[in-house]
C-alpha cells in the first residue's frame, strides 16, 4: 500500500466509523465556513454517548470556540457533552477538551484488508429479526454490562440503559444486520455488522456468554458477520476493542491489524 492509499483507507475509515454511531439517531451538520462537524442526537436516550455527540470535527485551531460554542447550544438540557475524535480532529480540539476537564475513554479500530485466518467452532447463527431474538440479545448484554460494571470496580448499568443501548443498535437497522448465535440450543453470543458507506465495512459489539466461551463461537461470528460485509460491499472492514482488554489480541492473530485510536471525550453526568 502506498502512502497515498494509506491516508485514503485512513480518511474513509474514520467517515466510516462516524457515519456507524450516527445510523438510527438524528443527524445535524455544521459545514464551512467556518467548522465542520456532524452533531448526533437520540433525545429519547440521552446518556448514551455513541447516540448524543459531536463527530467528524475538521478545521483548524481558530474554529474551536466557535464549535464549542455551537455544541453547547445543540446540546442544552442533556446530561452530558460527549466529542468522538480520531487522527484526523483537529489536535487543538483534543488539547481544548483536555484543559476543559472532558474524561478520555480510548478504543483501538483494528482493519482487515486480506482474508481471516480463522477455525470457527460450531454453532448456529441466524439473523436478528423477530422481538425474541432481540430479548435475548437484551439478556445477553446485561451479563456483558455486569461483567464491564465489575472490571471497573462500578455498578452494573440499569437494565434500562442496556435496553436503552439494544434499541440503539436494533434502530441501526436494516443495514445494520445483527447476528446471534446459539450453541446446544442456548443463545450465547451475538454481533453486528454493516458494510460502510463507502466501501469501508464495521462489525461491531461482538459478545459471547461466559461459559460458551473458548469453543471458537466469537470466531464463527466474526467469519459470518465479515463475509456479510464484503457481500454488500464492503473491501477493508473495521472492528473495536478496548485497549485493556484481551479479545484485541485474538483480532489481531485471526488477520486484523492495529490501525488507529479513537477517543471519547465526556463532560457531564456519567452516561454510557
Amino acid at each position: 500500500m502506498s502512502a497515498e492509499d494509506g491516508v485514503t483507507t485512513l480518511a474513509r475509515a474514520c467517515d466510516s466509523l462516524d457515519e456507524y454511531l450516527a445510523l438510527g439517531n438524528e443527524v445535524d451538520r455544521l459545514v464551512a465556513p467556518g467548522p465542520e462537524a456532524r452533531f448526533v442526537r437520540r433525545p429519547g436516550a440521552p446518556s448514551i454517548w455513541d447516540a448524543n455527540h459531536v463527530s467528524g470535527a475538521r478545521g483548524d485551531g481558530a474554529d474551536v470556540d466557535t464549535l464549542l460554542a455551537r455544541a453547547a447550544e445543540h446540546y442544552a438540557g442533556f446530561p452530558q457533552l460527549c466529542f468522538q475524535c480520531d487522527p484526523l480532529t483537529p489536535t487543538a480540539l483534543e488539547a481544548r477538551l483536555v484543559l476543559d476537564g472532558y474524561s478520555l475513554h480510548a478504543e483501538l479500530e483494528l482493519l482487515l484488508e486480506g482474508e481471516l485466518e480463522a477455525r470457527p467452532g460450531a454453532c448456529q447463527i441466524r439473523l436478528a429479526e423477530r422481538d425474541e431474538d432481540w430479548e435475548r440479545i437484551v439478556e445477553l448484554s446485561r451479563i456483558d454490562h455486569s461483567e464491564q460494571g465489575r472490571r471497573a470496580e462500578r455498578p452494573p448499568f440499569s437494565e434500562q440503559l442496556t435496553r436503552d443501548l439494544v434499541g440503539g443498535r436494533r434502530a441501526k437497522g436494516p443495514s445494520v444486520r445483527t447476528w446471534l448465535a446459539r450453541a446446544d440450543g442456548v443463545a450465547c453470543a451475538f454481533l453486528s455488522s454493516w458494510p460502510g458507506g463507502n466501501g469501508v465495512g464495521k462489525v461491531e459489539d461482538l459478545f459471547t456468554r461466559p461459559d460458551f466461551r473458548h469453543r471458537g463461537i466469537a470466531t464463527a461470528l466474526i467469519v459470518h458477520a465479515v463475509e456479510d460485509a464484503r457481500a454488500r460491499g464492503a473491501g477493508p472492514v473495521l472492528i473495536g476493542a478496548d485497549p485493556n482488554d484481551t479479545p484485541r489480541h485474538m483480532y489481531a492473530q485471526i488477520g486484523f491489524r492495529p490501525f488507529l485510536m479513537r477517543r471519547r471525550y465526556v463532560k457531564g453526568a456519567s452516561g454510557r
